[in-house]
């Protein structure tokens, strides 16, 4: 268990709050269109990536792979980010955020679940009380664009009526009374990338809320280390 601090952006104003993380889970496959879902199974099997065993599917990750430093380090010029929101549990209440699910696209050919556990995941400091934004969660939008050999290109984008309401994703992923623990980082899943998932040399990404206003947003730079052998 680590601490990560935040701000709470309630609206009229703002609060600190340092939580103690104990658990990353990453929910993947969380389309609420089978179509949809289909096309990002589809997208990774043509990379090599067998299809999950069911759908939802919740791998489990180190939560100190979470960062919100500005750059990353990845070995390897196989890996590439994934915006997806993401869901904190605290004293009862949850919060909302946005992070990025940096995986090793090599190594998740073999194991999705190894690949998860190889990179960090970014994640941005602000967030907002579930509580706020819960009446008009499918109008709320993830966004991502990534640098790619100098030019930024708008590389995912979708509303959240896309995905499994919230209460659906926590109640299937076998929690401990069907909530979402004190301390666990669940990231809520991710649509398919415009051109094909590609790496990139910065990863921007962004949760908007288009009736309160307001986005949440991160970036980060990722650094290639060499393979020797």
């Amino acid at each position: 268990m680590f601490d990560l601090t935040f701000t709470v952006d309630a609206q009229d104003t703002t609060t600190p709050l340092t939580l103690a993380i104990g658990q990353m889970v990453i929910a993947g496959w969380t389309g609420r269109d089978p179509v949809a879902r289909d096309k990002h199974i589809k997208e990774l099997q043509e990379m090599g990536i067998a299809p999950p065993a069911s759908t939802p599917i919740y791998y489990r990750a180190s939560a100190r792979r979470l960062t919100q430093e500005g750059s990353i380090e990845c070995t390897g010029g196989d890996s590439s980010g994934e915006v997806e929101f993401v869901l904190i549990g605290w004293q009862g209440r949850i919060f909302v955020g946005c992070g990025s699910d940096h995986t090793d696209r090599k190594v998740e050919a073999y194991s999705v679940t190894v690949s998860k556990q190889m990179c960090d995941k970014p994640i941005a400091s602000t967030l907002w009380e579930l509580e706020d934004v819960i009446g008009h969660w499918d109008r709320m939008i993830l966004r991502s664009y990534a640098t790619i050999k100098g030019e930024r290109v708008l590389y995912q984008e979708g509303t959240l009526d896309a995905m499994l309401p919230v209460e659906d994703l926590i109640a299937r992923g076998g929690f401990p009374g069907g909530k979402l623990p004190d301390g666990c980082a669940m990231f809520g899943g991710t649509f398919a990338a415009k051109g094909g998932i590609r790496p990139a040399d910065r990863f921007d990404f962004e949760l908007e809320d288009p009736v309160l206003n307001r986005t949440i947003r991160h970036g980060y730079d990722v650094v290639t280390l060499p393979v020797r052998g």
